[in-house]
């Protein structure tokens, strides 16, 4: 236990934890899954991959895979800015200190207490740069399973059957995305650590709450919805 901190850190820091890796746990698998922004969107990959197939021309396919990695890039790169800022700040601790303190909501605190939220801060993107670098390395692979797709005037149990696998690959992809966006919206709730530990809980609950509503109480929820009653084929479950 750091001196330094008081019981209501400790607790923010808990509810901070349990709030990101508990709403990760119910929603990235299961029915949950299935019910949610991201299930839908897998079956949407579905129907563009076998419509893929049937393409002559996939010039559309490959506009569209280009404007998917170009976002995955622009917050990989974002993260490591990110990151390098975050370091600049870690050495200029004392400056910072003292203008945090001047603050309304901010209250003093040991150079210790303040390198470790920094520390949080730069943990987190580091874990988002890592999950953005592993699904511009997935969007890689669609984009050679997309290449060396069959095309076919009408679908094959083979040809359906690897349609299926590449959408699977790149719902994959997109849940690694996913994660490093949730990275991103629980990061803003940790700078709020900064100012207060109470501002840093009521932080936490507003992201959790924006997440829930978006992935399965938005307007774009109703919009992608899907009616087809066959099963989810949900991507692989894997360690990466």
């Amino acid at each position: 236990m750091l001196p330094d901190f008081t019981p209501l850190d400790y607790a923010a820091v808990v509810w901070f934890f349990a709030c990101w890796a508990g709403y990760a746990l119910l929603v990235d698998r299961g029915r949950l899954y299935r019910r949610s922004v991201s299930g839908h969107m897998h079956q949407h990959r579905r129907r563009w991959m076998r419509n893929m197939i049937l393409r002559e021309l996939r010039m559309v396919d490959t506009q569209i895979h280009a404007a998917l990695v170009s976002g995955i890039l622009f917050f990989a790169s974002t993260s490591i800015l990110l990151v390098g800022g975050l370091m600049t700040v870690l050495g200029a601790t004392e400056e910072v200190i003292s203008v945090m303190a001047d603050l309304p909501l901010g209250a003093p605190v040991s150079r210790a207490v303040w390198e470790i939220k920094i520390v949080l801060l730069i943990v987190i993107f580091v874990y988002a740069f890592f999950k953005f670098a592993w699904c511009y390395r997935l969007c890689s692979n669609c984009s050679i399973m997309v290449g060396a797709a069959p095309r076919e005037a009408e679908l094959s149990p083979v040809a359906e059957d690897f349609a299926d696998r590449i959408a699977q690959l790149y719902s994959l992809s997109g849940r690694h995305f996913h994660k490093g966006l949730r990275a991103y919206f629980f990061a803003l709730a940790a700078v709020c650590w900064l100012v207060n530990p109470v501002l840093f809980i009521l932080a936490t609950a507003w992201v959790l709450a924006v997440l829930i509503r978006r992935d399965f109480r938005s307007q774009t929820f109703d919009i992608i919805k899907t009616s087809e009653v066959k099963p989810h084929n949900e991507p692989p479950r894997t360690k990466n």
